[in-house]
């Protein structure tokens, strides 16, 4: 076996958390060793740059503030847990990783793309991730779901316009390579979305063995 890098992607309100945890309950059903993170996080000062990222504040962040935020954030979480994982042949499913960032740092906050490239081929090297689930809903069935969650971290206090442009680079990026991208209509019901993941499973673990 060989570790696999699996980043799950999308809007508000779009179920990756609950999916994740789906998707990994299947492959240990396999014997697969499974790691699960979150970006930005997983490491605990990875976690303290992400509650200044997401906690609202009377100071407003500037744009290049938040992406060399991010990055600081993913240069811990590569070293101390996406790295030494994948070194020894488990399968990492982060909740969020760098399409993230082009989509909401890129798209939402118009930031140019060549900037973010610059600093993710710094960052990681040229560490990517082997595929990348994106969960497409409607940007107002998403906040709508958000909503219900409770109080609405920093990012989810932004305009439909703002998310528009974030779905939009989701969807951009996936059409730009399929090979990497797999694009699920997270609107349906649960068990619809888990089945799609369900129909990704051969596919993902011959990547595994390969």
């Amino acid at each position: 076996m060989s570790g696999l890098f699996i980043t799950l992607e999308g809007p508000e309100g779009a179920g990756k958390s609950t999916n994740r945890e789906y998707l990994a309950a299947r492959l240990r059903e396999q014997g697969i060793e499974v790691v699960l993170s979150r970006e930005p996080g997983g490491t605990p000062l990875a976690e303290r740059i992400r509650e200044l990222l997401l906690t609202p504040s009377d100071e407003s962040m500037a744009s290049d503030t938040e992406l060399l935020l991010m990055f600081a954030a993913r240069a811990q979480h590569l070293t101390g847990v996406i790295r030494p994982a994948l070194a020894r042949g488990a399968v990492v499913l982060c909740d969020r990783f760098t399409d993230a960032t082009y989509a909401y740092q890129g798209g939402g906050r118009g930031l140019g793309e060549v900037r973010i490239a610059i600093l993710e081929d710094f960052v990681q090297g040229p560490l990517r991730p082997d595929l990348c689930l994106v969960f497409d809903l409607p940007i107002e069935v998403g906040l709508a779901r958000a909503a219900a969650r409770g109080r609405l971290d920093r990012f989810e206090q932004e305009g439909s316009a703002f998310f528009e442009a974030v779905r939009q680079t989701y969807l951009r990026r996936a059409v730009a390579s399929p090979e990497r991208y797999r694009v699920l209509d997270a609107a349906q019901p649960l068990e619809a979305v888990q089945r799609d993941i369900a129909a990704l499973l051969p596919d993902i673990l011959e990547r595994c063995r390969g």
